[in-house]
């Protein structure tokens, strides 16, 4: 019996041995794809191959994708736990053809690898094929010799074209195309039907692989055109085949989870290992760590708030098992166990997950016992079968449940929760975890000029001008044009250029393209396709047509300037994981000629300690001077050596190293200094928060920190001047400024206190009675609220009995206050008097029965308001 880490080396070995390139699993973040919120499935890092708009140095790939569906279109979050094959992470084994082989070797290769390398009897599958794909159908029953009363042609719904289960599609438009599904029989033991019965929905046949053959493209219309270069993707559930393979029928039997449900019950100290609730732990566990590891945070929004509903699920499973103590974050070290050798980043970053999972465990357990106390007592009091939709949001607002997790605990109880009153308290919450499920097209070059143009040659790393090179594209708003008049906006195609395309934050650069008769300014550089370098500006004069020859020079000292950015850039990043540790991953940057902005995973706001030593550092560096040094090598070769990579899914398979001395190795295309010190100096200016677990650092280099500092300096010595002190001493004054201030803000509280005290007393005399209540309802001006509520409660204590309301007109509006003697309070309250004034004077207030507060923004009507409380007083007795 193999292990499933043996499954899946011999799935990707298979493919291997018949000329496929074994690509890594990309990361669970789609790289540079804002339609997805997950990685889903082993051909979103191939999308833009499919699509045309990228090309690879092969045209076989094979991979053992880790994939999420826990959020988003794609949300099997629900139903795990409840059914034998749903996970929130899953690994997708997968074969895809780029314009090479077809049908017949796509269908021979998943034949050949069921039958023979995994040993599985014919007999005990199943094929199914799109109505009229008779190629397909062909191949399978005349080729390959399936038995035809084991094959089923599953047709079109009623009523719509090309919407069949054996019909897959990108999107409404774009490739698409018919394809085929292997099922395995479980035996007559197991309900259900073969595929396309009525009774197809039972356990017996399980899918276990899907060839998908992208045959067409399908315009707005709905006309099919062939495409030029079929392809084909295929996608088999590992978890799946090794519970074949190993002879179960749930996914939660093979080697692999039970060593995660053992694992769970001992960190549970639950001993039935049958119990559903490990199920859920052994699958959270997997989606959770990978998702830390791929640089996804707990958070409220988007990505991070998925985690961490998977995580809340988790451990509201280990609280139901009776487990209160931190337990969650302990199941690290046994994935690491299983998955650690497949996965070499997960052993990489076993401390950091462990920690970011117990920091959310424990952040958790502290509301989940009240959360639960909340929701026990809501269902104790139902007159029927449903949770209140309040109750539910509660639960989320306060005490941190997501609402799947509220249904979770209703189903267990055979309730429900009343999504719609939810939904209207959640509001727009609700929708924070949702991502769209369509795919677009990108802009930029027509489709036919992808196929027919060769790659741009890019020789800017050595050079800022070229002569002679050769014009061979000019697209305005999406359409190729011939030639180019003076005055008219286009992006130009050369066959080799100086000028960097924007690219991994470093902004494209700007300059000229000029020949004999005309001048073209470049405003931007973009990337094309991945391979096309598009000048994009406007031509000042003359005309260039496709064909000529022109003169490309970039803005050498705008360049100098955005080399040194990036450089520091690599520096940064080096500092920061050197000083607050290796969790820090790249999440975005900027790097222009004026300044850098670098984004970085990181849980907590940098110190100003932390600050100081990495810029200190930095400097360090730019002081020893190391010289720059660029190599081309294979990607597993740069990992090996020690490179940093943290957007693998999008690197070629020769990549371009750089290194700072020992001191900062990572990837990277950009263009930077020749040595170290060029950079002249660095200097962080601002330090924030972006998003949960995301901080932002912005900084100046070279001639830019220069003049940063030299700002700075005139602002304090402007700033000493004013203070009549010497900038050294500057801190001292202002110190001194600011203790004057608390000093005299200490005095005028005490006279204002006094000023009430001595308006109270006059007040006091100023009361009158209505239908035998004491009122006062006076205006007060030039106290503040805290001599207001003061002055109440010393109109209490004078009174005995009775109300008072007081007000004041400031530049910014009215306050309000109100007060009522305790023996008063069941017929009168404070929050009603002052809510009676309040709405006469634009706004409103609230407070306990016996003292209340409120705001307004019309002093005019002040005045009146007042007078009006004694009929207010009088019509209540």
């Amino acid at each position: 019996m193999k292990t499933t880490a043996e499954i899946r080396q011999a799935f990707l070995d298979f493919f291997a041995a018949r000329e496929h390139r074994v690509v890594k699993s990309s990361s669970l973040v789609p790289g540079n794809d804002p339609t997805l919120l997950f990685t889903n499935a082993g051909m979103v890092q191939f999308k833009d191959v499919f699509l045309g708009s990228e090309k690879r140095a092969y045209t076989r790939a094979t991979s053992a994708q880790r994939c999420v569906r826990a959020g988003g279109k794609h949300n099997d979050l629900e139903n795990v736990g409840y059914t034998a094959r749903h996970h929130t992470f899953f690994e997708m084994l997968g074969n895809f053809s780029f314009g090479d082989y077809f049908k017949k070797e796509a269908i021979e290769f998943a034949w050949d690898f069921l039958t023979n390398s995994c040993g599985l009897p014919a007999e005990r599958l199943w094929v199914t094929v799109y109505e009229e794909d008779d190629e397909a159908a062909s191949i399978w029953l005349d080729e390959i010799g399936v038995d035809p009363n084991r094959f089923t042609r599953i047709g079109d719904k009623p009523g719509k074209r090309y919407d069949s289960d054996n019909f897959w599609a990108m999107g409404d438009t774009g490739p698409c195309g018919p394809c085929t599904e292997i099922f395995y029989d479980h035996g007559p033991d197991v309900p259900g039907g073969p595929p396309g019965s009525p009774d197809e929905d039972g356990d017996r046949y399980i899918e276990i692989w899907n060839l998908v053959f992208m045959q067409f493209d399908r315009a707005a219309d709905g006309t099919m055109s062939p495409l030029p270069a079929p392809c084909v993707d295929t996608g088999m559930g590992l978890e799946r085949l090794a519970a074949i393979l190993q002879g179960g029928h749930s996914n939660y039997d093979i080697d692999l989870f039970q060593h995660l449900i053992k694992a769970a019950g001992r960190v549970t100290a639950t001993d039935d290992l049958a119990v559903p609730s490990l199920k859920v732990i052994a699958d959270h566990i997997r989606a959770c760590a990978f998702l830390i590891v791929d640089g996804v945070l707990p958070s409220n929004e988007g990505r991070g708030y998925v985690l961490r509903r998977i995580i809340r699920r988790a451990i509201r499973h280990g609280y139901k098992l009776g487990c209160k103590d931190l337990f969650f974050s302990r199941m690290v070290a046994p994935l690491v166990e299983v998955m650690g050798e497949a996965y070499p980043e997960l052993s990489d970053k076993q401390a950091y997950v462990t920690e970011v999972l117990e920091r959310e465990e424990t952040r958790f357990g502290e509301t989940l016992d009240q959360g639960m106390k909340l929701l026990e007592a809501a269902i104790v009091e139902l007159s029927d079968r449903r949770i209140p939709g309040e109750v539910a949001f509660k639960l989320y607002d306060t005490y941190g449940f997501p609402i799947d997790l509220t249904r979770d605990i209703a189903r267990e109880r055979e309730l429900n929760v009343d999504e719609e009153g939810f939904e209207r308290a959640m509001g727009e919450q609700r929708e924070r975890a949702r991502a769209a499920g369509s795919f677009g097209a990108k802009d930029g070059l027509p489709a036919e000029l992808i196929a027919e143009l060769k790659p741009t040659e890019f020789l800017g790393y050595s050079e800022t001008g070229v002569d002679s090179a050769e014009v061979l594209a000019i697209v305005a708003e999406g359409r190729s044009l011939d030639r180019l008049s003076a005055g008219q906006h286009a992006l130009i195609v050369l066959d080799r250029t100086p000028f960097y395309a924007e690219s991994g934050g470093q902004v494209g650069d700007t300059g000229e393209l000029r020949n004999d008769g005309a001048s073209f300014e470049v405003a931007d550089t973009r990337k094309l396709a991945g391979v096309f370098h598009a000048h994009d500006g406007r031509l000042a004069s003359g005309e260039i047509r496709v064909g000529d020859r022109v003169n490309a020079t970039i803005d050498r000292a705008r360049r100098a300037d955005v080399v040194r950015h990036h450089s520091a850039t690599h520096l940064l990043h080096s500092a920061l994981r050197r000083i607050l540790g290796d969790h820090v991953q790249q999440k975005g940057s900027l790097v222009a000629p004026d300044r850098l902005r670098f984004d970085f995973s990181h849980h907590s706001p940098v110190t100003e300690a932390e600050l100081a030593e990495i810029e200190r550092m930095v400097n360090a560096q730019i002081q020893a001077n190391a010289q720059a040094q660029a190599r081309e090598m294979a990607f597993d070769e740069a990992i090996e050596a020690g490179a940093l990579a943290f957007f693998g899914d999008k690197y070629g398979d020769e990549v371009r190293v750089l290194s700072f001395g020992e001191f900062s190795v990572e990837l990277c295309g950009g263009t930077h200094v020749s040595r170290v010190g060029d950079i002249g100096a660095f200097k962080i200016i601002s330090e924030t928060g972006i998003s949960a677990g995301v901080r932002r650092i912005e900084a100046v280099a070279g001639q830019r920190a220069v003049a940063w500092m030299q700002e700075q300096e005139r602002v304090l010595r402007e700033l000493s001047g004013r203070l009549k002190t010497s900038p050294e001493q500057v801190g001292d004054r202002v110190e001194q400024l600011l203790s004057r201030s608390r000093e005299l803000e200490k005095e005028l509280e005490r006279l204002q206190g006094k000023l009430a005290s001595a308006a109270g007393s006059d007040l006091a005399s100023e009361a009158r009675e209505v239908a035998g209540i004491k009122l006062i309802a006076a205006r007060l001006d030039g106290v503040d609220p805290n001599g207001l509520r003061d002055t109440v409660d010393q109109l209490k204590n004078k009174l005995g009995s009775g109300i008072i309301v007081l007000g004041t007109a400031t530049d910014n509006g009215v306050r309000l206050v109100a007060g009522v003697t305790s023996d008063l309070t069941q017929r009168f309250k404070a929050g009603e008097i002052v809510n009676h004034v309040a709405g006469q004077v634009g706004g409103k207030g609230g407070g306990r029965p016996d003292f209340a507060q409120a705001g307004g923004s019309d002093a005019e009507a002040l005045p009146g308001a007042l007078d009006s409380v004694a009929a207010w007083v009088e019509e209540r007795v």
